[in-house]
Order: structure tokens, then sequence, then C-alpha cells
């Protein structure tokens, strides 16, 4: 099978510490088709090393790291000195490692085995949410042909501004700044409607649906049977 056509690297340098050979090859490959420089490091030290060499816009740490210093604990460290975005990877689907990852300062977390493309999605969507952090306020977000305004909740579709319920706004703001990744409903509901929301998933459906349903298309909101949502 053809594999992603090789692209220019013009995004930034990323910092992958993977002690697994092939994955760290894979991930290689991903994200330099998606224009990123990348280096690799088999152990934490190593990793930390490049990351103060390079100042890399984003690190990956595996969790199950050799030596010393497994991914979390590199993470710890990393902390203390800087605020560079980081992705934990892991082949333990354990809550307790999620949590305390995040604790730690990890921006986002991602279980083996999965998806290359998904994580290249999940890569841009934490720098664009890292580069949002540092843009002016008042600088709207863009999604397909839709401008969301955040700052005056307002939202406009090839230029002609659309009505929204506060709810709906919300939703489309969340997909705006997560571009590319895919959502399950019961991510949507904790994310839009808060943890402690109790209700039926499709409620998420329904603001889907008015969502397509005003912007048309114009919103590049796609389903992903069996899934949930995605916006590209």
């Amino acid at each position: 099978m053809q594999g992603p056509v090789e692209q220019e690297t013009t995004n930034g340098t990323i910092v992958v510490v993977e002690d697994d050979r092939n994955i760290a090859e894979l991930v290689d490959l991903y994200l330099r088709n998606a224009g990123f420089r990348v280096l690799q490091a088999s152990d934490a030290r190593r990793g930390l090393e490049l990351v103060a060499q390079e100042r890399p816009c984003l690190v990956m740490f595996d969790i199950g790291l050799p030596g010393p210093l497994d991914g979390l604990q590199a993470c710890r460290e990393l902390r203390k000195t800087s605020d560079v975005p980081v992705v934990m990877v892991t082949a333990r689907d354990d809550e307790l490692d999620r949590v305390l990852g995040l604790e730690l300062g990890a921006d986002d977390y991602i279980t083996k085995p999965f998806s290359p493309r998904e994580l290249v999605a999940r890569v841009r969507a934490i720098l664009r949410r890292s580069e949002n952090g540092r843009r002016p306020a008042d600088e709207p977000m863009t999604v397909g042909s839709v401008v969301v305004d955040t700052l005056r909740r307002e939202v406009a579709a090839s230029g002609a501004i659309v009505q929204l319920t506060a709810r709906e706004f919300d939703l489309l703001a969340h997909f705006a700044e997560n571009p590319g990744i895919v959502f399950s409903r019961q991510q949507l509901l904790d994310a839009v409607w808060g943890s402690g929301w109790y209700g039926d998933e499709r409620t998420v459906d329904v603001h889907v649906r008015q969502l397509r349903r005003k912007l048309g298309d114009a919103l590049p909101l796609a389903t992903v049977w069996g899934v949930g949502y995605r916006c590209d």
C-alpha cells in the first residue's frame, strides 16, 4: 500500500522519545509527512537533552521507557524548566496513568495501538491550542468556511452571520479548537456540557444536526460511524 506523500518540513521540530523502534519509525514517518522535523530518542535522558538543545514545538514521551526515568518522571523533570506541549504514549490503558500524566503537565494522552493519522491530528490540535493561547483574544478561529469569534461569541458562514444557541456555539468552538480529532459523544458531553452533566448522549446528535442545518456545507463536520464526530 502506498504511504503518505513526502511534504516539506515547515511546521517545527518534534522530539519523539520511544524505545520501540518500529513505533518510533512509524511516528517519525507520519510526522515528517505532515511537515514536521522529527528527532528520536530511545530513553528519557537523551530525550530531555534533545529538548534542551533543540527547543522543539512538542515532545512525545512513551510512559514505559527503559532506564532510571520513565515517561511520567521525564514529564515531571521537563515541567521544571519548560512549558513545551507534551503527548504521553503508552501501551497501558490505565486511568491512573492518564490522570497522573495530565496532573504532571501532559497536554494529551494516547494509548497503543493507535492510528498514526489520529496521532498527527492530535499533535496539530495541541499545537493549535498552544498557538491560540498566545494569539490576541479578539482573533477568531476558522474551520472550513466558518469563522468562530469566541470573544464576541459570533459565527459567520461564508461571510454571513449565523445565530446559534449558547450550547451550539460552545460545541462548534470545541470542534474548531480541535480540528481533525474524532470525539465520541461522551467526550463531547464532558467537554461542552461538563463532566457533571447527566443526560442522553443523543443530545449531542441533536446539536450536531442543528449545526449542520444552520451552517450547511460551510462546516466540514463529519460523522465517524460507530465512534462519534470529527470536524476538519
